[in-house]
């Protein structure tokens, strides 16, 4: 067994190896993973580096400056899209009571997916504002950083598999209709209607390096902040704050906070076990 300071020696010179294969990553290709939360980046990098065959961190960084390939397998090993339809259906539902009536009164409805990963989520939206009847005059904005799954979003295919646990959560999160109304069935796979992509404007954008791009009434980034340290969550709560109408509802995921973000006070809780928020300033 390594004694505490061998253990404290090879921690440090791991954390430096981190350090200079993200700011080469980031040097090099531009995307920023430098203030990611640390436990969660060492072991997607760990992750990467095995799956790559390689038998250090350290050996990582050649490949990544002079192999752009290596580069994209190692980044694709960072992304965790983990989502699906209605997740988490009691926020669909809170959002259906406490959000809708508002959102009536708007002539027009724009709505910011910030980190939609393959879709589910988005899709759901959609079908909460058609089944409501706000579809016709709201623009859903999807963005990620993973061009892979912003590729897999627009297609809105998904396997046939997962259609039961997604009946489930329609069925609870208020759902109206028949949940396979929305799909035609395709061999081991189901393709969402073209009518609930008509108004969703798939794009990349990157919650750590760019900027807002148009204003507001919905912000929905649910468990994309977990990743992120506490000075990239600040960022990215300055970037919501700025990208939010007056008055404008943020959404966060079940495991996220409105706190101890210079933003807090702007916002008041329309229902806080559902991580739903309105800003007030």
């Amino acid at each position: 067994m390594m004694n505490p300071s061998v253990n404290d020696e090879y921690a440090e010179r791991e954390k430096i190896e981190v350090e200079l294969l993200l700011q080469a990553i980031y040097r090099m290709y531009g995307y920023d993973f430098r203030n990611y939360a640390y436990d969660y980046i060492r072991r997607r990098i760990r992750h990467g580096m095995q799956r790559m065959g390689e038998e250090s961190i350290a050996s990582l960084i050649p490949r990544v400056l002079y192999q752009p390939d290596s580069m994209q397998q190692l980044v694709n090993y960072f992304m965790v899209n983990v989502t699906e339809m209605f997740r988490d259906p009691s926020m669909y539902l809170t959002f259906r009571q406490k959000v809708v009536p508002y959102l009536r009164t708007y002539p027009h409805i724009r709505i910011w997916h910030a980190g939609c990963s393959t879709g589910e989520e988005v899709l759901s939206m959609a079908i909460v504002l058609q089944e409501e009847g706000l579809y016709d005059k709201a623009r859903i904005y999807a963005t990620d950083i993973d061009d892979d799954a912003l590729e897999s979003a627009q297609k809105g295919i998904f396997p046939l598999r997962n259609m039961k646990a997604y009946t489930q959560n329609y069925i609870r999160s208020g759902g109206t209709r028949d949940f396979a109304d929305y799909y035609t069935a395709q061999h081991e796979s189901v393709i969402f209607h073209s009518s609930l992509m008509k108004n969703i404007v798939f794009a990349r954008h990157n919650l750590v390096t760019d900027q807002s791009f148009n204003e507001f009434n919905v912000i929905l980034c649910r468990n994309v902040l977990i990743y992120f340290n506490r000075e990239l969550q600040h960022r990215a709560h300055q970037l919501f704050y700025e990208s939010l109408a007056k008055l404008g509802f943020l959404v966060l995921g079940d495991k996220e906070s409105i706190l101890f973000n210079p933003y807090t006070h702007c916002y008041e809780a329309m229902d806080d076990r559902e991580k739903l928020y309105r800003k007030i300033k």
